[in-house]
């Protein structure tokens, strides 16, 4: 069907699509006039994400993540939430809740938990567009019962944000209680065993100074060791040649007193010769010189002997200086690996105080600062805006049901008037005669009215139709 058709039609039928107009417009205004007139109040929240945390001192990471808003949501109509505000309105004990939860449940059930859900039907939240701030909306046929319940939803929403970071610190704080005073009796446990340790021992802890006065010490001593070897090896080779050749030695051969009895029988012995080539060998001051010569020798030889004895002990106080410095040494060098051992020792039991301690300040940080936090009264949600009473009902929207209506009675009037052409149709047209009838139409005959004459707009109006519908088609 074309719009021409449809214009037409309507144009024929008129009066009855007007009537489906009418009565769909009527009926609107009717419901919306005997609907009981819904108030809705709303309250705004804003949340702050940005600004640090006053007991942590940074920005908590959750708050900034994209779900951290739909989370909220979900808390705000949340059955603990709504629990909240019911006894905030005391509404548990409102004997008109209790019946109507009565006769819809036949007393089934948790009353509370039916009068949240009730509750949380008629609450609207709703974020902001690119904000965080909160919309909270209730509706109510009483407007002053819709404003105290959007105030309640708020004011629980704030309380159980709180519980929410309240909770979990006071059961941190008794857990780092608990774990505080074993970290406690643990550090007591190690001091006490370094404390033992240092008793048995006598000493303190063997720091690095002391170790490196000790390790000096034994450098001092190993030279003198060393030291004492070569003097030793030099007396001990002394003492072999005293042996086999001691007129040898530099000791007798720089003696001042045999220097001179050297001299003097030399002296002898010259003077020996020259006698004994001018006297004989018989005179007796040859005889008398000889002895002296003999006792001269002798002299020398107990002499050298007194001197090579001496070597002997030189030598043997050589030897017995190098024991005791060999016994000197081997008593600091495990005196020094005493120290290191009762130092590494001693270490390893005051780290294990370092590290019980460590732990201990650390676990009493945390619970001083959760127990900060379980006292808090601080939330990162505040009010921005109470509700107050709506001087307006939100609903029915009279202007807006109409205006509706209206749309849709207009679609529905077209509609009615063109099924009903359907089911009575007529010939209004000479396309309809040709299409309905399938003959071919042979001339049209012009209907003349004595009391009224065609007006000029009526013809302009037939001849545009004429131009606009196509010619009826020919048999054959």
């Amino acid at each position: 069907m074309t719009a021409a058709q449809i214009f037409i039609l309507l144009r024929a039928r008129w009066r009855f699509a007007v009537l489906v107009l009418l009565a769909v417009v009527s009926l609107t205004a009717a419901i919306s006039l005997l609907r009981t007139p819904q108030y809705t109040a709303t309250a705004s929240v804003v949340l702050d994400v940005k600004s640090p945390d006053p007991i942590a001192g940074v920005v908590l990471p959750g708050l900034t993540t994209v779900g951290y808003m739909a989370t909220q949501m979900g808390v705000l109509q949340s059955e603990r939430v709504a629990l909240g505000a019911i006894r905030r309105l005391k509404l548990e004990q409102d004997p008109d809740y209790q019946q109507k939860w009565r006769e819809a449940t036949d007393g089934r059930g948790d009353f509370k938990s039916w009068l949240s859900e009730r509750l949380l039907r008629k609450l609207d939240a709703s974020p902001g567009r690119d904000s965080n701030v909160i919309m909270v909306g209730y509706t109510a046929p009483d407007p002053a019962f819709a404003a105290a319940v959007a105030n309640a939803f708020v004011e629980s929403y704030i309380e159980t944000t709180l519980e929410l970071r309240v909770e979990p610190a006071k059961q941190y704080t008794s857990i780092f209680d608990t774990r505080g005073k074993q970290l406690r009796d643990e550090l007591e446990r190690a001091q006490q065993k370094l404390s033992e340790y240092q008793q048995k021992n006598g000493v303190i802890v063997a720091s690095e100074e002391r170790l490196d006065v000790e390790n000096q010490r034994l450098q001092e001593l190993t030279s003198q060791l060393v030291l004492m070897q070569g003097v030793a090896t030099e007396s001990g080779s002394r003492q072999g040649q005293s042996v086999t050749r001691p007129e040898k030695l530099p000791e007798v051969l720089t003696n001042p007193l045999l220097i001179g009895l050297s001299t003097e029988m030399s002296k002898q012995e010259s003077r020996l010769h020259e006698l004994t080539e001018r006297l004989g060998d018989n005179h007796p001051d040859v005889l008398e010189l000889r002895s002296n010569i003999v006792q001269l020798r002798k002299r020398i030889d107990e002499e050298t002997k007194r001197v090579a004895g001496s070597l002997t002990v030189t030598n043997d106080v050589n030897q017995t200086r190098l024991a005791q410095a060999r016994q000197a040494v081997s008593e600091q060098r495990a005196k020094l690996l005493q120290l290191k051992t009762q130092r590494d020792e001693a270490a390893v039991l005051q780290r294990d105080v370092e590290n019980a301690q460590r732990s201990y300040e650390a676990v009493q940080t945390r619970a001083n600062q959760s127990s900060v936090e379980s006292q808090t009264t601080q939330t990162n949600v505040s009010v921005l805006k109470h509700a107050t009473t709506p001087a307006l009902p939100s609903a029915p929207k009279l202007v807006l049901n109409l205006t509706v209506a209206v749309l849709v009675g207009l679609l529905l009037a077209v509609a009615a008037a063109v099924l009903r052409e359907k089911r009575d149709q007529r010939l209004r047209t000479e396309r309809d005669v040709v299409e309905l009838l399938k003959q071919p139409m042979l001339g049209v005959l012009s209907s003349h009215r004595k009391a009224k004459a065609v007006s000029p707009y009526r013809l302009r109006w037939m001849s545009h139709l004429a131009r606009v519908l196509p010619p009826p088609a020919t048999n054959g």
